[in-house]
């Protein structure tokens, strides 16, 4: 087991695995007791064993395709959707942490659709997996390169769709430094925009996750810090009432980890990812379960939409050794995704330190 964490409320510790000797880990899926997780500097996907949460155990191991890395997957009806990127990191162009994300970057997917622009919307058939199709595409007015459009924003900021959520026949997208889009997708071919707020600037950018609580007309978007130190600015959680979906208006931020001083911690620290409260998962529209990096999994209480307050708190010990495979990087913990299952079990990656198995336990201190 690792060691005491720095810091827990609320939260404790069930398990912990190094994945098999790959203990870096981006995106986590949970699924019929099996935990899936990519990778960012193994590459591939690692299958964990989780139906004994204090003993995951890792049992398979599927192997990125030449030149790419699976930091990103999804789980849904029996089928498992890796997307295969280009391995940033592999490249020495970008061996270096503010060189990845100086440029604009287009995502490889599995599909590869006509190169018309980069990093846009698209959907895709799935009816036959086997035989996936390219079904609807929309971007933003300036990324369809091909088709003669120049982008209007500078050349340092990253406009790429990170992805988007659907919920009640609206899509939620998170665009980076391109801020937030809301689709109207009763006719997925033909993504309908309603509207496009960007907040970037004055706000540092990064948006990554936008999560809808759709039976209160919220909408939770984290952007995400993604310099050390805090160096593109403190990132934040924003709070949205979207009961007109066209007019989101942003009412408050979740409240900012405070009780170290974070930027000096090293490494990244803000908002990373947010449980999206997926079928068979932990599905609440009053808690919001989120990744902070080097401040670790938070929980915050949306009973007052205009005042969250933090009720829950995880943060890891310096991890023992790094996975990161780049130079001079700080030996900080940098938690990424989590995943809560439906008792409150969390499931939480961390490109640093391994996987964590967690369990909330409201008022448990």
């Amino acid at each position: 087991m690792p060691p005491a964490p720095d810091l827990a409320r609320n939260i404790a510790l069930l398990g912990h695995t190094d994945q098999g000797g790959r203990g870096d880990g981006v995106q986590v899926m949970v699924g019929e007791g099996y935990a899936y997780v990519g990778h960012m500097f193994s590459d591939g996907v690692t299958v964990l064993d989780v139906r004994d949460p204090r003993d995951p155990r890792p049992v398979a191991y599927l192997p990125a395709a030449p030149g790419t890395w699976n930091l990103h997957l999804q789980l849904a009806d029996g089928l498992l959707l890796v997307i295969n990127a280009v391995n940033l990191f592999a490249a020495k162009a970008f061996a270096d942490e503010s060189a990845y994300y100086g440029r604009s970057v287009g995502e490889v997917l599995a599909a590869d659709p006509p190169p018309t622009y980069r990093a846009g919307m698209q959907v895709y058939d799935l009816a036959d997996p086997a035989r996936s199709a390219l079904a609807g595409t929309w971007w933003l007015p300036g990324m369809h390169l091909d088709g003669g459009e120049t982008p209007s924003w500078p050349a340092e900021r990253r406009y790429a769709l990170h992805h988007a959520i659907v919920s009640s026949g609206l899509a939620y997208g998170s665009w980076r430094d391109g801020g937030l889009t809301v689709h109207d997708m009763s006719d997925p071919a033909t993504p309908r925009l309603l509207v496009h707020r960007n907040w970037s600037p004055p706000f540092g950018g990064g948006t990554h996750t936008a999560l809808p609580l759709p039976g209160r007309d919220l909408l939770v978007v984290a952007d995400e810090g993604i310099a050390d130190n805090c160096a593109d600015q403190v990132k934040y959680t924003w709070v949205f009432d979207v009961r007109e979906p066209s007019n989101p208006v942003s009412i408050t931020t979740l409240p900012t980890p405070s009780e170290t001083d974070y930027c000096a911690k090293g490494g990244h620290f803000g908002p990373h990812n947010l449980h999206e409260n997926r079928p068979g998962s932990f599905v609440s529209e009053q808690l919001v379960f989120a990744t902070y990096q080097n401040a670790g999994v938070r929980v915050f209480d949306l009973a007052d939409p205009f005042v969250p307050r933090e009720v829950g708190v995880f943060v890891p010990a310096a991890p023992e050794r790094l996975y990161d495979t780049r130079p001079n990087r700080p030996r900080v913990i940098q938690s990424c995704d989590v995943f809560a299952g439906r008792n409150g079990v969390l499931y939480v990656t961390d490109y640093n330190a391994g996987l964590y198995v967690l369990q909330y336990e409201p008022g448990s201190s």
